[in-house]
């Protein structure tokens, strides 16, 4: 062969080899230092599902924490763009809210969060199974869990034992009244019968409003009546096993307050709201009311108030010292919300937030009310403070009349105020009609 084709052929060969090298380098089969797996295609995010939550609260119409509650909604969404929040609220003045609640409980149109009453109010539904127990839960979540106090979660339970609502702020209730005009009238705080007596009288001659009552809505009279007559073991019977006889006593220290001029002319008209702007706009010399009332009166009429207990009513077993507060309501979570795979995650980090230790601050400086975690509270009226001394020195703590008996049965205790205090019904014929009212509401 000549040199010439010797030397082409050479030339040829070694294109070649050097071809396929250069094929080789990016190829997945050869085991090369260059050769590396192509990278794959990169992998789109799902977006987070879309969730619509409904909460029901009575965080409206004048409520102190209003904003507040809807500000903590409204950061929850913004930490959680899927999340769609339908702030459905009524005013807990508005005795509607509880016909609402019974109603969407009972007819499948139940809120994924409820905030409402713990206690005789939540019975219902809460033996109906429409709300789940959250002694798991709150197991599972230990951080949340030990961010309540002890005693927050202990009033929080149900008869059966389990807590199915988780608490935000508590409460205290008390004789509020307008250390200016007692004082401008030479009256001693309204600490015992006697003194409460003669501020209505000294009060009533002067055209002052002495106490500002609803006979329709009258909650806070009934209870603190009762409680100043029967003391709290007597208070807690209720009337599943007859009736207390202090609580006639109750009833005939409203009617002997009647009759020296203590409540509104138009107590029988007026309803809770009214009341308390009688109040507000320093009408009204005295008020009983929750710790809630506080941040919504004039600033003037605020800072002149204070807060003391109810006085004992001569002849009862009350010691003056007794006081109506706790943790009466909470966040319940519906079977419902809890039973859908799509709802349940974010239902339960919802409720989580809304009880955390910083948003129950918040809901506590906004209402004045007792927190249900151990924070610290500022910028708190003196009234209020004197309201958390009150609630510290009180030889007894007792939940709310409307817990022992069914809603129907307060209904009738509160029908019967202004028929008794008026002399159409005894306070025995009253006490009567509502017994018959509970023990039909227990067949």
């Amino acid at each position: 062969m000549k040199r010439s084709s010797l030397m082409l052929l050479s030339l040829i060969l070694l294109l070649s080899m050097f071809m396929a090298a250069c094929g080789n380098k990016g190829s997945n089969n050869s085991a090369g230092e260059g050769d590396k797996p192509a990278p794959e295609p990169t992998k789109k995010e799902e977006p987070a599902k879309e969730v619509s939550l409904r909460v029901f609260s009575t965080f409206g119409g004048t409520d102190a924490a209003r904003e507040t509650f809807k500000a903590l909604l409204d950061d929850f969404t913004a930490k959680h763009p899927n999340v769609k929040i339908e702030n459905d609220v009524m005013s807990a003045n508005d005795d509607g809210f509880r016909t609402k609640v019974n109603t969407d409980m009972n007819s499948g149109n139940e809120p994924d969060l409820l905030f409402y009453f713990i206690g005789a109010d939540a019975e219902g539904f809460v033996n109906a199974g429409k709300v789940v127990p959250l002694n798991q839960i709150l197991d599972e979540n230990a951080d949340w869990k030990n961010g309540f106090s002890e005693n927050a979660l202990e009033f929080a339970k149900q008869k059966d034992g389990n807590i199915y609502a988780a608490p935000l702020t508590g409460f205290y209730e008390g004789l509020f009244y307008n250390k200016k005009i007692f004082d401008e009238n030479g009256l001693e705080a309204p600490t015992t019968w006697e003194n409460l007596k003669k501020a209505v009288t000294t009060l009533s001659a002067k055209g002052i409003i002495p106490l500002s009552v609803p006979f329709d809505q009258s909650h806070y009279l009934i209870e603190h009546t009762i409680l100043a007559a029967a003391g709290p073991e007597g208070q807690d019977k209720g009337l599943a096993n007859g009736i207390e006889p202090n609580w006639e006593k109750a009833y005939s220290g409203m009617k002997e307050l009647y009759d020296l001029g203590a409540f509104p002319k138009d107590a029988a008209t007026i309803d809770l709201s009214m009341a308390g702007n009688y109040y507000s706009e320093g009408l009204a010399a005295m008020i009983i009311e929750g710790s809630w009332a506080i941040g919504g009166w004039n600033e003037d009429v605020k800072s002149n108030t204070t807060v003391v207990p109810f006085p004992a009513i001569p002849g009862g077993a009350g010691s003056g010292n007794d006081i109506v507060g706790g943790f009466g309501s909470g966040f319940y979570v519906s079977k419902a919300a809890y039973d859908n795979a799509d709802k349940k995650d974010m239902t339960v980090e919802l409720l989580k937030f809304m009880t955390s230790p910083d948003s129950i601050k918040k809901i506590a400086e906004a209402n004045g009310g007792t927190p249900a975690a151990d924070v610290e509270i500022a910028g708190l009226p003196q009234a209020a403070l004197d309201g958390f001394a009150m609630l510290q020195n009180a030889k007894s703590i007792s939940s709310p009349v409307d817990s022992k008996v069914s809603q129907e049965t307060f209904s009738n205790l509160r029908a019967s105020v202004q028929q008794v205090v008026t002399g159409a019904k005894t306070p025995a014929q009253a006490l009567e009609d509502a017994k018959k009212t509970e023990d039909a509401n227990k067949k």
